[in-house]
């Protein structure tokens, strides 16, 4: 993909379409108007500028020493983008910026003109800062750090005294990084810090301009019914205040698409502030037939509808407010598993199984919408139908909105970083509540609280609010979340702690966080009932590293530093336990061989990350719903690593990429490693009859020893054990190969899932079983591969471009007797040489039996090209 290093271009379309409601279709004069003050910053530190904040917000400043930045952004972001630091993701590079430059305060600054000079209100409004700041206008301060802080608050000021209608307006802005035992925003133990540790601008800044009453906060509560899905009743309530010291009479409007319209008359006293409420029994409008209901994308349309609030007072339009909203239902219920109480959740009364990933944000916290918009397209192609955003809420709505539109469920929720002392900076933490304790640092966290659920309450993608992730907050806190939600947000549950903890006031989370985050082997999730296995909803976990392949290791890892492997790589691995390759290098070792070279490593690591995944993946969808959620920790990277991650920083897949699509194609056949049985799953809500399962198993020699063809159908959200495997299959190898199709009454491979199987038995240590994984006393033993025989595959690759994509088809055809193991497509670019990220291919790291031909499609974006021509690499564990 190609740098994106420009403002988000949606944000950039939001300022068009918030400029464009100067322009009234109803005749009436306007006077609401939004500048988001995005462009044309600048920053410098306190220590390299004599001069004060007066004086920086005031006309005349003229010095050298500031460096150019946009808004959001970090302080070593902005520097980053300029060019101070080199590429700080390449090698160890990140390690010459020297953290002691972003001790000290740094400023932001910024002169605008106002496009609106009919206005008679103006507010200036920030959205999020870190970590404190103090705000100069036009050579006035209008705000504090002494009150100014915290990283999740959002902030509205009142200029209007000190708004300059005709010329130049002066913003300055000082922003002091966070202190030990501030409650930031923060990396745990993900990857390396930033040295400014995220002080800045993070999210967006943006000026107002009303008439006399201003409005914020739309909301629409959706009740939808849920046994028959033909009603909803909505509720439309909106926060109006008259900013002027005379009382007011105007009028609240309401628009819903196209055929709704609602009018009420508000009166409003001199700086008050009212909750304009419309109901459905005072409305009818409100009352829905048939309504457009939001669904997620595996499961049908995410429907959404359009609001518009506006309030007219003396024949003009004081201000608007807008956004979207979705009709549907969130509700949770508690089931018994293994003598532990239970979470699973229901969409619009249907049980759902929670498909998803960890999400990061980029370790600099600097927006990018167009990576937003290919990742969301990357979860969606994996099949999966959520992201779990711990403790990072975006530097703006282009996320959710993109999630909205695309159907995707987002958990949204507080951090680990402020539950264990060693990440948040203090000497020690509660065992139960963490680190927030003293009565100021709960009124912090419960105002953040506040802001960040009116500002996103509207997303029907976040199906949750957690509360905590390793622990619980305190009973006092937790009496305020529960409080703010009645009056702001009663349409969806909270959950107060991401792992299985009982709360005082609420009972259990009925959630799991039990690991394991490093390796384990694919029949662990089968069978494992105490720990992380396929039961319950488990919030993180996962196999452990994800190595990329080799095209994204050279461009990590400085070439002499490639092989063997070294401390470099350890510095693209997480941070404390998780800052070494030892237990990924020992599996690969045992399970596959010992590498020899680079090549080989990442060759066999793309292995080890599809058949590590995918089972656990299947196993979910085999125990659907005894299991009710899984989330693979991580999803993404915020910078170039080895660890947790289904595609890389640069956008390129990982073998546990296209594992994890296999394992949730919605109709699939998949091998139980704990019973030795073949299941047959349809996810999806269409039925499925008239199908063929053929088994086929087959010595690595490609000698047949079993095959099996089993006529089947399945409702939708059906699955079902279908074959058990011999116990002894004569003439069967140590290790041999198991072949899956799903085929249609056509002959047509509706599914093919192929797996690498072995004699051998993992022996687990199951009594030293820790969070981070359950130890391993051996490993089984699929060593035989590396005696199969070279194959050379034919290929033929055809791109065309269509739209604003790239599609692609690829042939590849096995004409030898033996075995493709592990097939590997990477596109190139044919004038760099430089490997296509991001793509959606329909399958890679798969096997050819002999003499078979398999054609892949997919597609790229033509905008994440620099040359529009094609070749194509094919490799694999044994491919010429």
């Amino acid at each position: 993909m190609k740098p994106n290093l420009h403002y988000p271009v949606c944000r950039f379309a939001l300022l068009i379409l918030l400029a464009s409601v100067l322009l009234s279709c109803s005749g009436k004069k306007e006077t609401a108007s939004v500048i988001l003050l995005g462009k044309e910053w600048q920053i410098k530190s306190s220590l390299k500028t004599e001069k004060g904040g007066e004086e920086l917000s005031a006309a005349g400043v003229e010095e050298p020493g500031w460096y150019r930045a946009e808004v959001p952004s970090t302080v070593f972001g902005s520097l980053v983008k300029n060019g101070i630091y080199g590429d700080v993701f390449f090698g160890k590079n990140l390690e010459k910026a020297d953290p002691n430059d972003f001790k000290s305060s740094w400023w932001y600054r910024k002169s605008f003109r106002i496009n609106n000079d009919g206005a008679s209100n103006w507010l200036l409004e920030f959205d999020g800062i870190i970590y404190r700041a103090n705000i100069w206008l036009n050579g006035s301060r209008i705000a504090s750090s002494d009150t100014l802080a915290g990283p999740f608050r959002q902030f509205s000021f009142n200029v209007t005294g000190l708004i300059r209608k005709d010329g130049e307006n002066y913003l300055a802005v000082e922003v002091f990084p966070p202190a030990a035992g501030d409650l930031t925003v923060g990396f745990v133990d993900w990857n390396p810090e930033a040295p400014d540790r995220g002080m800045g601008l993070w999210r967006e800044v943006r000026l107002r301009s009303t008439g006399v009453v201003s409005l914020k906060y739309p909301f629409v509560l959706t009740r939808l019914d849920t046994a028959t899905l033909k009603h909803a009743e909505l509720t439309v309530t909106c926060e109006a205040t008259n900013n002027g010291s005379r009382k007011t009479t105007g009028y609240a409007e309401v628009s819903i698409g196209d055929g709704i319209r609602l009018k009420q008359k508000v009166k409003l006293e001199p700086g008050e502030k009212k909750l304009v409420t419309f109901k459905p029994d005072d409305y009818p409008a409100l009352k829905l037939e048939n309504p457009r209901v939001w669904w997620t994308h595996d499961l049908g349309s995410p429907e959404l509808y359009d609001l518009e609030v506006r309030f007219t007072n003396s024949g003009a339009i004081s201000d608007k407010a807008a956004t979207h909203f979705g009709i549907r239902d969130i509700s949770w219920y508690t089931y018994p598993k293994y003598g532990r109480e239970h979470k699973g959740y229901r969409l619009n009364g249907r049980k759902i199984l929670v498909k998803g990933g960890g999400w990061v944000d980029q370790l600099f916290l600097m927006p990018d919408s167009l990576k937003l918009e290919r990742q969301i397209a990357y979860v969606k192609h994996m099949n999966m139908n959520a992201i779990r955003p711990e403790g990072f809420w975006g530097n703006n709505h282009d996320m959710y909105d993109i999630c909205d539109r695309e159907g995707i469920l987002i958990m949204t929720g507080w951090s680990c970083q402020w539950e264990w002392p060693e990440y948040c900076g203090k000497e020690e933490c509660d065992e139960l509540y963490g680190c927030i304790q003293t009565p100021e640092e709960i009124e912090l966290i419960s105002r953040s609280w506040r802001d960040m659920i009116k500002w996103l309450r509207n997303h029907p993608s976040i199906f949750m609010w957690m509360t905590g992730s390793d622990m619980l907050p305190l009973p006092e806190l937790e009496k305020k979340y529960i409080a703010i939600l009645a009056e702001d947000d009663p349409s969806r549950p909270m959950v107060t702690s991401a792992s299985m903890r009982k709360s005082t006031i609420s009972g259990w989370s009925g959630m799991k966080m039990e690991g394991p985050y490093e390796y384990v082997p694919p029949v662990y999730w089968y069978i494992d009932t105490i720990f992380g296995g396929a039961y319950g909803f488990n919030t993180e976990t996962g196999p452990g590293a994800q190595v990329p392949p080799v095209e994204s290791m050279r461009e990590m890892i400085p070439a002499e530093l490639l092989w063997p492997i070294n401390d470099t790589w350890e510095y693209h691995c997480g941070r404390h336990a998780f800052n070494t390759l030892d237990r990924y290098n020992t599996a690969m070792n045992e399970r596959f061989g010992k590498p020899s070279s680079l090549e080989e490593y990442c060759t066999k690591a793309q292995m080890l990350n599809y058949e590590s995944v995918r089972p656990m993946f299947e196993a979910f969808q085999v125990n659907r719903y005894d299991a009710t959620g899984i989330i693979q920790w991580m999803l993404n990277s915020s910078w170039p690593k080895l660890i947790w991650q289904l595609y890389g920083f640069d956008l390129l897949p990982n073998g546990a990429f296209y594992g994890t699509r296999k394992a949730l194609q919605p109709l699939q056949a998949i091998y139980d490693y704990g019973k030795n049985e073949i299941v047959v799953t349809n996810s999806s809500p269409v039925r499925h009859d008239n199908l063929m399962l053929r088994i086929k198993v087959f010595n690595l020699n490609m000698k047949e020893l079993l095959s099996r063809e089993i006529s089947f159908g399945l409702a939708g959200d059906d699955k079902k054990a279908i074959f058990r495997l011999p116990d002894q299959i004569k003439g069967l190898d140590p290790t041999y190969f198991l072949d899956l199709r799903i085929v249609g009454v056509d002959g047509e491979n509706l599914a093919i899932n192929q797996y690498l199987l072995t004699q051998t038995k993992h022996e687990f240590d199951w009594g030293r079983t820790y969070f981070v994984h359950t130890p391993t006393r051996k490993h089984q033993n699929l060593r035989q591969i590396n005696g199969l025989p070279d194959v050379k595959l034919e290929s033929k690759l055809i791109f065309t471009p269509e739209d604003d994509k790239m599609q692609i088809i690829i042939e590849v055809e096995n004409h030898s007797g033996n075995l493709a193991h592990s097939v590997e497509l990477m596109l190139l670019e044919a004038g760099t040489g430089h490997f296509v990220a991001p793509v959606y291919l329909d399958d890679n790291y798969f096997s050819l039996l002999p003499g078979e031909r398999r054609v892949i499609k997919g597609y790229c974006y033509l905008d994440d090209l620099n040359d529009t021509k094609l070749k194509l690499k094919v490799s694999g564990l044994n491919i010429k």
